[in-house]
């Protein structure tokens, strides 16, 4: 247990930091989860509206993606390594006919 002022500021600084960083790596996991299942959707049913979801879920797992990193809740290399994963899949399936 923490002895000084100081020390127990440090403590919950590091928990309230710890939560952030959960909710942001949920998020992330949540919208990668939504954009597999939407490609699967369109390989299913290839059409203008499925496509278009697709396209709006890539769009904010990226940009979530591209936050959490800003806030250090991920690392740049993972992020990316993150991108390009979804990427390569979302690029397979509207590739494949």
């Amino acid at each position: 247990m923490a002895n000084n002022k100081s020390a127990k500021k440090r403590i919950q600084i590091a928990e309230r930091n710890r939560l952030i960083n959960k909710s942001y790596k949920s998020t992330v996991r949540t919208l990668t989860k939504k954009t597999l299942e939407n490609c699967e959707k369109y390989k299913k049913d290839p059409n203008e509206d499925n496509k278009n979801l697709v396209k709006t879920t890539l769009n904010k797992t990226f940009s979530l993606i591209d936050k959490a990193v800003k806030k250090n809740a991920l690392h740049k290399n993972n992020g990316a390594n993150k991108k390009s994963k979804i990427n390569n899949f979302v690029k397979t399936t509207f590739t494949t006919k």
